[in-house]
């Protein structure tokens, strides 16, 4: 019997820059290599919200077929009935009103994370992902990555006994001469009117490993208690961010930290000797991740009581495809394609959200991040946090 035809999905890609770049060239690697055969990927369009010159010199860099069109605005891309499904790949700043114009247009959407700016906007979107019918999903790519499964199932199978805590961390040593960082004041890691600083941008990662953990594994799901301390940059971004998350009804504790002055790996995020990013403490043992939150690439199980000293060591690369080869000489793949292949199962099975980032937990996330906010005096422009919908807003670029 012939083998089933992979299930393919059409992808527009909404703005042009270094993550969308990432982003498409992993949609334009071979499945085959990552061991996938029930989903292909299309890339056929791109927008810039710039110029349609801009958006063919995009898709002419990533190497994607003849036929993508190139878009000179969103709009455009958010009409045209050959896709399937839109990535948008704006700034946090941008994400609510560009998302809801794909929305409202009728499209499937996977959006980048921190989904909006804050949760008054993202139950925005939800609903009128619910009213269309249409897929939504939160692009934290991590979630799909084989070794955060393979972690989460130890966990659901008692490897590691009740998970009592988590430690995680994802920072960066952007410190430059004296109180400066390295960023320019309007770079999207420090402009609040891009909505920058440490916790939408990196934070969303050290959260990610708390809620996967503590809520997704958790037979309760419940929102948890925030205790936040955060020091503020001279843009009024937040720099250093520190949250205690308690989630009483399940007696657990979570300590995620982030920050633009100190590293978690000293030497470079490809240094895994100098101490695990995330760790996961339970009564038998705990569960040891290494290399950088967002895209980690071994995991060690450390065993407590009758097995004490016991360590299991496991790596989990992420494949590549020697077919696409960059400038440096390695094939294309850098871990996106998890995401991309869970959102094409969920179209082809009709699902509107993916079972392992539902919209509730994203909901919830962005109200923790929210209250850590709030608590630390981190404000964006009216504009930027306003959760109504404004079809020609500059956000979407020309109509």
């Amino acid at each position: 019997m012939a083998a089933a035809k992979p299930y393919s999905v059409r992808w527009g890609i909404l703005a042009t820059g270094g993550i969308a770049t990432t982003f498409t060239k992993d949609l334009l690697t071979n499945p085959a290599t990552r061991s996938v055969s029930d989903i292909s990927h299309i890339v056929a369009a791109a927008a810039s919200s710039s110029s349609a010159s801009r958006a063919r010199d995009f898709l002419s860099s990533v190497r994607a077929p003849s036929s993508a069109k190139a878009y000179g605005s969103y709009h455009e891309l958010a009409h045209d009935p050959d896709l399937d499904i839109i990535y948008i790949a704006t700034p946090h700043s941008h994400h609510f009103q560009n998302a809801m114009l794909c929305l409202e247009a009728g499209k499937n959407v996977l959006c980048e994370k921190s989904l909006t700016v804050n949760a008054a906007q993202a139950r925005k979107l939800v609903a009128k992902a619910k009213e269309k019918g249409v897929f939504l999903m939160e692009a934290v790519w991590t979630r799909y990555f084989p070794l955060s499964i393979k972690i989460r199932a130890l966990v659901k199978d008692g490897a590691i006994g009740k998970v009592e805590r988590v430690f995680s961390d994802l920072s960066i040593n952007a410190a430059g001469d004296g109180d400066e960082l390295s960023f320019s004041d309007d770079s999207r890691m420090v402009n609040v009117d891009l909505a920058g600083g440490a916790l939408l941008d990196l934070g969303i990662y050290s959260l990610t490993w708390q809620f996967q953990i503590l809520y997704l594994c958790a037979e309760k799901k419940e929102k948890p208690r925030v205790v936040a301390a955060v020091q503020r940059y001279r843009t009024g971004a937040d720099e250093m961010t520190s949250m205690v998350l308690s989630w009483e009804g399940n007696r657990t504790v979570g300590i995620a930290t982030t920050g633009l002055r100190v590293a978690t790996q000293p030497h470079g995020e490809g240094d895994l000797g100098t101490g695990p990013s995330c760790r996961i403490q339970g009564t038998k043992g705990e569960i040891q991740v290494y290399g950088p939150l967002y895209r980690p690439v071994m995991y060690k199980v450390v065993k407590h009581g009758d097995e004490g000293g016991k360590i299991e060591e496991v790596d989990c690369p992420i494949p590549s495809d020697p077919e696409r080869e960059g400038k440096d000489g390695k094939g294309w793949g850098h871990g996106m394609f998890w995401e991309a292949d869970e959102a094409a199962r969920c179209l082809r099975d009709g699902k509107v959200q993916s079972e392992t980032l539902t919209w509730d937990e994203s909901l919830v996330i962005m109200d923790v991040m929210d209250e850590v906010r709030r608590q630390g005096g981190v404000v964006y422009p009216k504009e930027i946090e306003s959760d109504v919908y404004d079809e020609k807003s500059p956000l979407n670029g020309k109509s």
